[in-house]
């Protein structure tokens, strides 16, 4: 009998179950509406979909924090000092862009482009993660589509 946590076959080159790389890119569409908003909607629109955009960046970037913070726990070895401070780093910048939006200064746009940027540039942590062998196999072939996709929707939220 199979259970419903065996894991399903792993995608194409990566090692990680399809299940994962289908929730993982189907983790990109609310920001993919975010910007269709962004282009056709109207004005009515337009604050909803940048507070929904700036939220569900700001979220997904505290969750990677997390999951690097999780690997580096999990590894049972001792890490480099370096990797928790990164492991906290999305979790302070997303509310450090959110700081204009909290006093009335000019928001959101500044503030997606900052958080797009800095989500794209997240990859150097986890590719430095895999140097220290800290995560899975295929991590970089989820992580790196992932991150530029959520990096770039953000940004261009940032610019709409």
């Amino acid at each position: 009998m199979q259970g419903a946590t065996q894991d399903a076959p792993s995608g194409p080159g990566t090692g990680l179950p399809r299940l994962a790389l289908a929730l993982g890119f189907a983790g990109l569409l609310p920001q993919v509406l975010v910007v269709a908003t962004l282009t056709l909607g109207g004005d009515a629109e337009r604050f909803t979909a940048l507070s929904v955009g700036y939220a569900y960046a700001a979220l997904i970037f505290s969750f990677l924090g997390g999951l690097w913070w999780g690997l580096a726990a999990a590894s049972g070895a001792r890490v480099p000092n370096w990797i928790w401070f990164a492991a906290v780093g999305p979790s302070l910048i997303a509310l450090a862009t959110a700081w204009p939006w909290a006093t009335g200064g000019e928001w959101p746009g500044p503030s997606l482009v900052i958080l797009g940027l800095a989500i794209a540039g997240s990859l150097f942590v986890d590719w430095r993660m895999k140097t220290c062998g800290l995560t899975p196999a295929g991590w970089l072939a989820l992580r790196v589509p992932l991150s530029l996709g959520l990096g770039v929707l953000t940004v261009l939220a940032g610019l709409a």
